[in-house]
């Protein structure tokens, strides 16, 4: 199955993709932004879009990606990726369910303050791309299209993974991790994807 974790920049998709992978026997993370910045390293710089997911290629091929690898590989797919355009979410998870591929889909939810505290904690500053992006972010995602929504303001990451997994009726291992463990691993997660401007 796939498990696809939605929501504005700040609502917590990578982290508790991470939690759900480290505690989830057989599973894989895909990240659809990878195809976008190979897309923009391998275009001139005119046919350049601010929003990668503009490019009918970058949707076409993780359908395709996400199809292959959910025939190949036995466990759980977990992608975390913000998608509110409701045509691009239709022609991506909308066709992967209409190809018989099972995706769960969850929108974490978050309210503007809360998203702008959490970014802030990462370093952005307000004229970035993430913060820029809630306004369109939360009223797209009230859409009752990204059900199943979750409303993260007052969970922490282990409560949201622990909620999906729930719904999604998968069994995850015990979190032997202590308190500390798990602040490492946070820091660990979010350092390796930081995402530098290209």
């Amino acid at each position: 199955m796939i498990i696809w974790l939605n929501g504005a920049f700040g609502a917590g998709k990578t982290q508790t993709a991470f939690e759900l992978h480290r505690r989830l026997s057989d599973s894989f993370v895909f990240d659809p932004e990878n195809a976008g910045y190979y897309i923009r390293k391998n275009i001139p710089r005119e046919m350049s879009r601010d929003d990668f997911q503009d490019y009918a290629m970058w949707r076409e091929f993780n359908v395709s990606m996400l199809k292959h690898i959910y025939s190949e590989y036995g466990g759980t797919i977990i992608v975390p990726m913000t998608i509110v355009n409701p045509q691009y979410f239709d022609e991506i998870v909308g066709r992967l369910r209409n190809d018989g591929v099972v995706v769960h889909h969850f929108a974490l939810c978050a309210s503007k303050e809360v998203l702008r505290q959490r970014l802030r904690k990462r370093g952005e500053r307000s004229s970035s791309w993430p913060m820029r992006q809630i306004d369109r972010c939360v009223q797209g995602l009230s859409d009752d299209v990204f059900k199943h929504h979750l409303d993260t303001d007052r969970m922490s990451i282990e409560q949201v993974a622990e909620t999906i997994a729930s719904m999604a009726n998968v069994g995850l291992r015990p979190d032997r991790k202590g308190k500390l463990g798990r602040r490492l691993e946070r820091l660990k997660t979010q350092l390796k994807h930081i995402r530098f401007p290209v």
